[in-house]
């Protein structure tokens, strides 16, 4: 979520390698970018490619370029105009045609070596990086191996944000707040979160169910990070914060999350009368500003652990790299639990 402060780097990376990070989550704004419709993958085009020996060619050439790459794109367009007797012959010397690939491809393993050696070629950032490079075609990865300083010092920070949080750190996050859970719980979760963000709606979905399958072996905590792009967020979170002074928070979290579209003022009190609080005591405290504090404090903490969009979320002081899928939260809870904590999967690529 980090970008460059140099131009050129940052264009190229938020093209490439930054999307994995940018993927499932609502982030603070940096700057405008126009974001093209995505081409049809590798391996969708190699299913609707010719049938027989045209297929096979196209399919023995992309295992090669990487099936989701724009390489494997353009080889199964080309080959769906060849004709089956062309793809016989070429099936006949296809390691002719893999030695050109990988002479083609060879600025993009350049880029891989270079940036993994210098950020770590065990790290997870090392991995992501394999991992969308396969997508990328020659001339963008010839264009950033001009930027290799600015990249690296990019993804370094990306690394060290994934790191795992001191203890002073993850123990300030989980401190206070909106919660459920015994307190000495094995596993701590802490989510920050903007009630306006559809990622955090679909964070919320899964909690549910962290809550179901897990019961008081978990405690989770939920922290405000309203972001400035969403105009009625902030008084959301503040309207949340004065349900839990009500001891209604949750009643109020769920139903804010099932009516984004009309957290408005008169939609917020909307939300507290349905959610059963006393709606002459919320719209005082709204009035007043009484949880203003609260919230910066929370979007405070979560810079200090270089939260930068939502919904961001620790288990036991570790980011989880998809918070939005039930699947990844559920790995990394259960190796908390048994003490052997598991790597994050990545998103997918």
């Amino acid at each position: 979520m980090f970008l460059s402060k140099n131009p050129s780097a940052r264009a190229l990376i938020g093209v490439g390698l930054f999307a994995i990070a940018l993927a499932s989550g609502c982030n603070k704004p940096k700057h405008k970018t126009k974001t093209a419709a995505p081409a049809a993958s590798g391996s969708a085009a190699v299913a609707a490619a010719a049938a027989g020996p045209c297929q096979k060619y196209a399919a023995a050439l992309c295992e090669k370029a990487g099936k989701e790459s724009e390489n494997c794109q353009h080889l199964t367009a080309s080959a769906d105009l060849l004709s089956p007797a062309a793809c016989t012959a070429g099936m006949k010397d296809i390691d002719y045609s893999v030695k050109k690939l990988s002479e083609a491809n060879k600025s993009c393993e350049d880029l891989v070596g270079k940036l993994c050696a210098a950020i770590g070629p065990t790290t997870e950032t090392c991995n992501m990086v394999k991992t969308q490079t396969k997508s990328f075609p020659a001339s963008r990865c010839k264009s950033m191996l001009e930027h290799i300083p600015e990249i690296t010092a990019d993804l370094k920070k990306m690394e060290a944000a994934n790191a795992p949080l001191a203890p002073e750190l993850a123990a300030s996050i989980a401190n206070g707040g909106p919660s459920f859970g015994p307190a000495d719980a094995k596993v701590t979760v802490v989510e920050f979160s903007d009630f306006q963000c559809p990622y955090c709606s679909r964070a919320a979905t899964v909690v549910e169910q962290v809550k179901e399958k897990y019961g008081t072996r978990v405690r989770f905590v939920f922290r405000q990070f309203p972001l400035p792009m969403h105009e009625n967020a902030r008084g959301a979170a503040e309207a949340a914060l004065a349900a839990n002074a009500q001891g209604k928070f949750w009643q109020f979290h769920d139903k804010a999350f099932q009516n984004q579209g009309k957290l408005t003022r008169e939609g917020l009190e909307g939300i507290a009368k349905d959610a059963g609080l006393d709606v002459a005591a919320f719209k005082k405290a709204l009035d007043s500003k009484t949880y203003a504090a609260e919230v910066d404090s929370d979007m405070k903490l979560g810079e200090s652990v270089a939260v930068n969009g939502t919904p961001t979320m620790f288990i036991n002081g570790a980011r989880v790299s998809n918070p939005t899928s039930f699947e990844a939260i559920s790995a990394q809870i259960e190796g908390a639990l048994s003490g052997k904590p598991v790597a994050a999967p990545a998103h997918p690529g």
